[in-house]
């Protein structure tokens, strides 16, 4: 893989100058746009009083970020912090049977908040998968938690279930189709983890602790029932030295980004200026590009936020949640275009490995990618949007794969794959400008980089991608040699090819695994 390559220290300099000079640039349009705009109509609906005492008035476009950090803060902070009491006293009095705790806790947690109606529904999705589970067929249990899943997508099912929710309070839908849907992959995930075991069937109450553990009940992450059953009743509830001190990190660390968002919100409108068309179509196209940037920057840093509050309560208890998404600047290379690390992990295990095998077929290889990204199309929700994106991923993926890998020296592959990982990177930050704001501003985006501004600011936009994923490729190249400091000593360079003085030294030191299969959404 190219990542193994070594670039010269002159030439990653010249990318750390030109990306720090784009950046700031972009970040000084975005700002004087701010400011100077703050009193337009189109901003007085969703940018509004702020911190009085800092003078500006607060981007609160984002409904999401405001439920979770303002109008329901309290009802959360008191729905996690009462998980955790609970626990802590199961724990020091009965600790055999804290997961039965964790249980009951949840389920009551989601009668008070969305009512009996609702729990029933899941209730039945839980007793329909586990007796599908019973007779151990895997082609079954997968169609039988495809279609369930499906229900969930398409009307009229979608309207039809959505009737045993009664009330009408802001958070109520997002919860309601955060709870189905995650609760049909974690049923999924029992029902494939039971077709493995030998010895006898898991109880359907064991199902009902895995789905109504209440931090990943309504917004994931998801973690695979052999997981959670192993760590969920563990005996062992002893603690590594500092564990405790790096949770506590952790929990502020997720304050101090809260606190850097909101000052971010206060000066900077990234969310309500690609409302305004009119506005749009007189900022330059350098700052439209990064306007974009940033958007999809927020919605990785609020994604991992929230997961982030959620796995400190889990690590809390004694569990070992999946890692926050992966950070959107990291998401150019196809083989590694997922963002939750728990979907992820669940169709790598059940569907891709699965069906690929040892990865060394191409046939195998391409049933195991259309699979996979077939179940994620069905995730997002089907849509002409998700197809597209479905079928570039996947063609993208096995194009690297299968050509790029075995054609090019390595330090020529890190530059030609950084080329193509650059047309990549726009291809994923346009889809999701499509998902986070608006097909106006997807088409405007679109046309002012590629179109009217060809070829000066598509070049230079372009340019400067692929400067920020070539020090992202040298970043995740002295990981890895810090994961593996004893590499295998390297073959001497030879004279017409410079670039492989440093080259070689880390080939050993960062091979991927298979090559790095973790690719699903």
């Amino acid at each position: 893989m190219g990542v193994k390559a070594a670039l010269p220290r002159y030439e990653l300099y010249f990318y750390n100058v030109v990306l720090c000079m784009a950046m700031l640039w972009a970040a000084r349009w975005i700002f004087d746009v701010s400011s100077s705009n703050s009193n337009r109509k189109t901003f007085k609906t969703s940018v509004q009083s702020g911190w009085h005492y800092s003078g500006r008035k607060m981007d609160t476009a984002d409904v999401e970020w405001m439920m979770w950090f303002s109008t329901f803060r309290e009802h959360i902070i008191f729905a996690l912090s009462g998980h955790v009491i609970f626990a802590k006293i199961c724990t020091l009095l009965a600790p055999q049977y804290r997961s039965l705790v964790f249980m009951v806790y949840g389920m009551l947690a989601v009668f008070t908040s969305m009512g009996w109606a609702y729990v029933t529904l899941i209730l039945s999705h839980c007793v329909l998968l586990y007796s599908i589970s019973l007779v151990k067929l895997r082609w079954l249990c997968f169609v039988a938690g495809l279609t369930t899943l499906a229900t969930f997508k398409m009307e009229p099912f979608i309207s039809w279930q959505a009737g045993f929710v009664s009330g009408s309070f802001e958070l109520r839908p997002l919860l309601f189709y955060g709870g189905c849907g995650f609760t049909i992959m974690r049923c999924l995930s029992f029902a494939l983890e039971n077709c493995e075991r030998k010895d006898g069937n898991y109880s359907i109450l064991e199902l009902l602790k895995y789905n109504f553990y209440l931090p990943f009940f309504y917004f994931g992450p998801i973690m695979t029932f052999d997981k959670f059953y192993i760590q969920a009743n563990n005996p062992n509830l002893t603690r590594k030295d500092g564990e405790m001190w790096n949770i506590s990190i952790q929990a502020l660390l997720n304050l101090g980004v809260i606190m850097i968002v909101a000052v971010i919100l206060h000066f900077m409108y990234i969310l309500t200026i690609p409302s305004d068309m009119k506005l749009l179509k007189h900022i330059s196209d350098w700052a439209l590009a990064g306007l974009a940037y940033l958007n999809l920057v927020y919605d990785w840093v609020k994604t991992a936020v929230m997961f982030g509050v959620i796995n400190t309560v889990s690590r809390l208890d004694h569990l070992d949640p999946p890692k926050p998404p992966k950070c959107i600047t990291m998401l150019y290379v196809f083989s590694e275009t997922h963002f939750d690390r728990g979907i992820n992990d669940f169709l790598c295990n059940y569907v891709y490995n699965y069906l690929g095998g040892k990865h060394d077929n191409v046939l195998d290889e391409l049933i195991g990618s259309l699979c996979t990204f077939g179940i994620t199309a069905l995730w997002l929700g089907p849509s002409w949007v998700v197809f597209i994106w479905v079928f570039l991923n996947c063609f993208g993926l096995n194009f690297e794969l299968w050509i790029m890998t075995n054609t090019f020296s390595k330090s020529m592959s890190r530059r030609i794959r950084a080329v193509f990982n650059t047309f990549n990177f726009w291809k994923i930050v346009l889809y999701n400008v499509l998902v986070l704001n608006s097909l106006e501003f997807a088409n405007l985006v679109a046309k002012r980089l590629l179109l009217k501004g060809f070829p000066f600011t598509t070049i230079t936009v372009m340019f400067v991608t692929y400067c920020l994923i070539q020090l992202i490729k040298e970043r995740e190249r002295r990981q890895a040699l810090i994961d593996d400091p004893d590499p295998i000593p390297p073959p001497a360079p030879t004279p017409t090819d410079p670039s492989t003085t440093q080259t070689d030294a880390a080939a050993a030191a960062t091979q991927p695994v298979a090559p790095n299969k973790q690719k699903a959404e």
